[in-house]
């Protein structure tokens, strides 16, 4: 029985692993829109500094458990991969947004360097894996709900081009398969963070099938309101139609005057 749950925790492993891959190259599309417009406006770099912080956090705590190699691969990978976005995104960023993410990245080194600290020196080789391990719980979850500061908008403003789809498609496949992986081996600082993600994610993908067709209505609108602005235009051009209007008030105005003036006549 250990053998079977073994093979299949090697099996949620890999599919882990290559989700997992999947969802570090799902910004990219975000990222070309970033370099055609060549302005980050509208988006964060909270995600991708969150992400990196937990994949950093995770190394360290693969490194101090055994049969760890799956989480090493893909946060070797993962590190990589988000140090490159967030050199992408400072590039393109605005003075307020490199200096927000300047601020989170201070942080980051901040918190790691007291965590590796305390971990290290004030706490027994046997207790670190354990409270290194609900570290990284809490910023798994953190990973999860990074994506979810920018609901807020899409739900105000009622437009999705600024919410990372396929982020969230492959942030709840990848829960699921590291739900797996960590309940198979029995870690469920690896399995409890992946239940919120699957939430979190089927939240997202909801709301963005909610207001993923008013971009559309818009478009189809569009012409519409052009015709009508193109209408105006033409009038405002032409004041033929006004000058009749014209004519037709001041005449409107003198029938109106000549019935007044005529009734002291038609009494007397």
């Amino acid at each position: 029985m250990a053998a079977v749950s073994g093979h299949w925790a090697f099996a949620f492993g890999v599919l882990g692993n290559i989700v997992s891959f999947l969802v570090f190259l799902a910004p990219i599309p975000t990222f070309h829109q970033i370099y055609k417009k060549k302005s980050s406006e509208g988006f964060q770099s909270i995600p991708y500094v969150v992400a990196l912080f937990s994949a950093i956090l995770w190394i360290y705590c693969a490194l101090l458990k055994c049969n760890a190699t799956f989480l090493i691969t893909i946060n070797s990978v993962g590190c990589f991969i988000e140090t490159f976005y967030i050199i992408f995104y400072f590039y393109y960023a605005s003075k307020k947004s490199k200096l927000t993410t300047m601020k989170l990245l201070g942080l980051v080194v901040v918190l790691g360097m007291g965590i590796f600290c305390v971990t290290h020196f004030l706490m027994k080789p046997s207790q670190r894996p354990i409270v290194i391990g609900w570290i990284c719980l809490v910023f798994s979850l953190c990973v999860f709900v990074a994506p979810l500061c920018i609901l807020r908008q899409v739900v105000r403003t009622k437009n999705v081009e600024h919410m990372p789809f396929l982020l969230s498609v492959f942030l709840t496949i990848s829960a699921v398969m590291w739900f797996f992986y960590g309940l198979l081996l029995k870690d469920y600082n690896i399995a409890i963070p992946n239940i919120l993600g699957f939430i979190f994610g089927l939240l997202q993908m909801a709301l963005y099938a909610r207001y993923r067709n008013t971009d559309k209505m818009v478009e189809q609108k569009l012409p519409e309101v052009g015709k009508q602005i193109a209408s105006v235009l033409e009038e405002e051009k032409n004041p033929s139609h006004k000058i009749i209007e014209v004519f037709k008030l001041s005449a409107l105005l003198r029938s109106h005057k000549n019935g007044v003036e005529a009734t002291p006549q038609n009494q007397a």
